[in-house]
Parts: C-alpha cells; structure tokens; sequence
C-alpha cells in the first residue's frame, strides 16, 4: 500500500505580501513589517532582504540610507489573519486533508491524487489568482520531507518541488526542519553537513547523542513519518493575550484598562473554541531593557468556583488581581492575562454553594459575539477596557495599513 504524499503550502514573505495586494504602489519595493510597537523586523520582501534587513533586527538599527528605500508597516494581524482564512478556504477546497500549521502555512494530503504536482501547481495559480499571495509548495512522504521541498521551491520558476532522496545531498543540515544553528555546529563536527548525511548517519549513534527528536527527524528524512497531519487544533491546557504598551503606564486606571482589554479579548477567544476555564492569571512587567528604573514583576492566578467563559466573571477577577498587585512609583511596559486549566464548554462540575446563571450568562455572551461579528469587534464592548476611546497604553504603529477588508470604513474605493 502506497503512503499518500504530504504537502506543504507557504505564503512567500506573507506579511509583506499581504501588504502588496491592495496597495499596487509598494510591489517591486523593498517592503519591512514591523512588530508590535514597530520594534523590529517581522517579515521582508526579496528586496529588502536583498539590501541586508535581517530577520529580527531592530528598525533602528537599519542603515538611514537603507531605511528611506523601505517601504516600513507597522503589523496589522487582523488583515494578515483575514487573508490566511481565504488561503486555507482554498486548500480546503482542493485538498482531502489540512492542517493550519500556522498564519501563513498549512500541511494537505494527497491521499487519492493523481497528479500531486499537477494539483500543487492549481493550488498556486488558484491562491494567486484569489487571494493575490504567491506561494510555494514542497510535496513529499512526510512532513519534514515537505517542509524540505517547500523550501527548495522557493528558488524555482514554477514553486513546486516534489523531493527525491537524491536531492538531500545538496540541502544544508541547517534548514532541515527542527534543526537550529547550536545543533547545525555539533553535527558540522562530525561531518554532518546535509540533509543526506543525517539521513544516511547511524540512528542509534545520533539517538544516544542529540536525543529522540532528532531521531525522530532522520526517521522522517528517510520516509518514515513520524507525525500525521493534525486537522483539529490540540486543546489548548492554558490561553494567554499579552501587549507591551506603547508608552509606560504609571496610572492605576490607564492599567485597569489594558488588562480588562486583554481579558475581553482572551474570553472571544475560549468562547470561539467552546472552552471554559477554571482559573483566572494575571502578571505585570516593568521594563528590563531600563535597569535604572525600579524594577517590579508581580504574577497572580485565582482558582475559580466553576469554570466559565463568561467575559464578567474573568473581569471581575482580573480586576481584583490587578489591585491586589498594583503599587505606586513604577512604570509598567507590558501586562497579560492567562486562562488556565481549560476544558470543554460542555463540561461543567456544578457547586452546591454557588449560584447557576450559566444559561443566562451564556446567552448574553453569545448576543455579543454574534454582533461584533456581524458588524465588527468592538461593536459593543466592555466600559472597564475603556472601550471606544484611543488608549493611553496603546501600540505604537505609526505605519499601520487599513483593515482592507475588515471595517467598511476602510474598504478601497473605485474611482
């Protein structure tokens, strides 16, 4: 019986490309999308890869005269998030099987293909053709192998490589999937330069040296997969929404704010994936990168009754966190909520003691989310998180994109 072929579809450079497709004026430009508080460099294009961005550096740090030929955006994940959904929409439509693997990657079946590069190819031209994002696919008997070939694609014209044995002997050990630089070093030592040396090497040898995940790896270098494709999200044990400020934050209410934000937001979360959780983790930072500044860095968690999904009762106790933790005469840079021991919604130890508004409660959250799908987040929201107006606390993104396809506001207009 023949093993179905594995794929893996990649959006080349994807923030950056995402950017491109409704702004015709940045293609062909050197295109830098920064992180959270335009800190560093998250994505780049070919061009500006080519002028020596590298990946993580901090925009700062880029040459002035290097900087004026970029095109710099702040990121904008709602747009990027927004786009990934239409690329998988198209997979799920020509693929049997897929696996979101992340924003901008996804691993699919051939299983009953014919043609595996002929179906490849539809799905790059489909996916350009839909969506305006260029991909590249690599196709082979497990996902390492996939992951291999997709990476060889992306310096061919046609971006499909289906990989043979052979062909390890010319890829680095260094890009082979689960294989860092620390370990890049300590294998260059024993002569373990390629893809087709770590395949070809002893297993017991290289198990009793680097441990089971490389094993498992050379496994998968040599056809023998070790991982099926996971077409449903794991559960989740714990869910985190964390920010760094755009500013510091000294005020009791502007941090009230952002912590109720983030609570809100990590309970559309749960409620999304029909979870609920059963406790409740709050943790404050100063900022480490200014020694100077006294330092404070409290962590709370709360266990709660019974286990909900219910935004009141988590603000409730996030707000009593914060002030349990809350101390004058800092300056705090970045704040998070956690939701802890997460279970399935319909898995509900009641208490005796306890009042049961569940079903009520559950309601009113489902009105909400409902409505701020229907016409966009923060259509009705919470007064704690200070709601429509601008944070002091905000992100800076002094380059931010429009949310082309997420507020009616900013839909592009024909003229």
């Amino acid at each position: 019986m023949q093993i179905p072929l594995l794929g893996l579809v990649d959006g080349n450079n994807f923030y950056a490309s995402c950017e491109r497709v409704f702004d015709p004026r940045v293609r062909g430009k050197p295109v830098i999308v920064l992180s959270n508080n335009d800190g560093c460099a998250i994505a780049r294009s070919q061009e500006a890869k080519a002028l020596g961005v590298r990946m993580g550096q901090p925009i700062h740090e880029v040459p002035n005269d290097i900087r004026k030929q970029c095109v710099i955006r702040s990121a904008n994940f709602a747009l990027y998030g927004d786009m990934s959904g239409r690329i998988v929409e198209v997979l799920r439509d020509l693929f049997p099987r897929v696996e979101v693997y992340s924003i901008d990657e996804s691993f699919v079946s051939f299983e009953g293909v014919r043609d595996p590069i002929d179906l490849a190819t539809e799905a790059r031209r489909r996916i350009l053709q839909w969506t305006g994002i260029p991909c590249c696919v690599g196709i082979g008997a497990t996902k390492t192998l996939a992951k291999a070939g997709n990476k060889m694609a992306k310096g061919t014209p046609q971006g499909v490589v289906h990989v043979e044995r052979a062909m390890l002997d010319a890829f680095s050990v260094e890009d082979v999937w689960g294989v860092g630089r620390k370990l890049t070093a300590r294998l260059g030592a024993e002569g373990i330069l390629t893809a087709g040396d770590l395949a070809r090497a002893d297993s017991e040898t290289l198990r009793a040296r680097y441990g089971v995940v490389l094993a498992r790896t050379q496994m998968e270098l040599n056809g023998q997969a070790c991982a099926d494709l996971e077409e449903v999200e794991p559960q989740r044990q714990e869910l985190v929404v964390s920010r760094s400020f755009g500013r510091e934050v000294t005020s009791l209410e502007d941090l009230s704010q952002a912590v109720a934000t983030f609570a809100i937001r990590a309970c559309e979360k749960l409620r999304a994936r029909s979870l609920k959780a059963n406790g409740v983790w709050l943790w404050l930072n100063t900022n480490p990168f200014k020694p100077g500044q006294p330092q404070y860095h409290p962590s709370r968690a709360f266990n709660l009754i019974r286990p909900t999904s219910d935004t009141r009762e988590v603000l409730f106790v996030a707000q009593g966190l914060l002030k349990a933790m809350h101390k004058q005469g800092y300056a705090y840079k970045k704040a998070g909520v956690g939701l802890l021991d997460l279970v399935d919604s319909d898995v509900v130890q009641g208490d005796l003691f306890s009042p049961q508004d569940a079903p009520r409660a559950s309601k009113s959250m489902e009105v909400m989310d409902s409505i701020n799908q229907r016409f966009g987040r923060g259509t009705l929201g919470m007064a704690s998180s200070g709601w429509k107006a601008k944070p002091a606390w905000g992100m800076r993104q002094e380059n931010l994109s429009p949310a082309y396809t997420q507020r009616w506001d900013q839909l592009m207009r024909v003229r």
